[in-house]
């Protein structure tokens, strides 16, 4: 879809694809109200400001639309094919990895009693897993910062797919 068709398609019809990249009400409405946006800077922009900070309901509602890094989606709000793009880089057929990716996400939910979140386009296995260590000695805050950082980063990157 190009710029112009999203900025005028119908306010339902632009919630449902905002809510794809960010399932967050006050963030999809903040950018579906700046409309029209002119250029993609404009919009990105404007998603950026409104994802910069998510308050604990936010963050939970932004988490219960991913899977678990490494794993296939299994919830109609985990957007499937996107997700399944975003992680196409982590090789589950890999048993090392698929191993690695399981013991990572226990141990990361055991200290922030949250999934891990990271923009995975772009980046391997290794890589995913170095950032997973790496975050796993963060306190709570920089985490939480992080996780934040990370949903913003994703929805970023689902709108421009959906609107540029």
């Amino acid at each position: 879809m190009t710029l112009t068709e999203f900025n005028t398609l119908p306010p339902q019809d632009a919630d449902a694809v905002l809510s794809r990249c960010l399932p967050v009400p006050r963030w999809v409405a903040a950018v579906r109200d700046g409309r029209p946006y002119a250029e993609w800077p404009e919009l990105e922009a404007q998603a950026a400001r409104a994802a910069g900070h998510l308050d604990d309901g936010e963050l939970d509602d932004a988490l219960a639309g991913h899977p678990r890094i490494g794993e296939r989606a299994s919830s109609p709000a985990h957007h499937a094919e996107a997700s399944a793009r975003e992680q196409s880089g982590v090789d589950r057929s890999d048993a090392e990895v698929a191993r690695a990716l399981a013991e990572g996400n226990a141990a990361y939910e055991r200290r922030f009693g949250r999934v891990f979140i990271i923009r995975a386009a772009g980046r391997s296995a290794p890589e995913v897993l170095a950032e997973l260590d790496r975050r796993l000695g963060n306190d709570d805050a920089t985490e939480r910062d992080e996780t934040v950082r990370q949903l913003r980063e994703i929805a970023l990157l689902r709108l421009r797919e959906v609107a540029s």
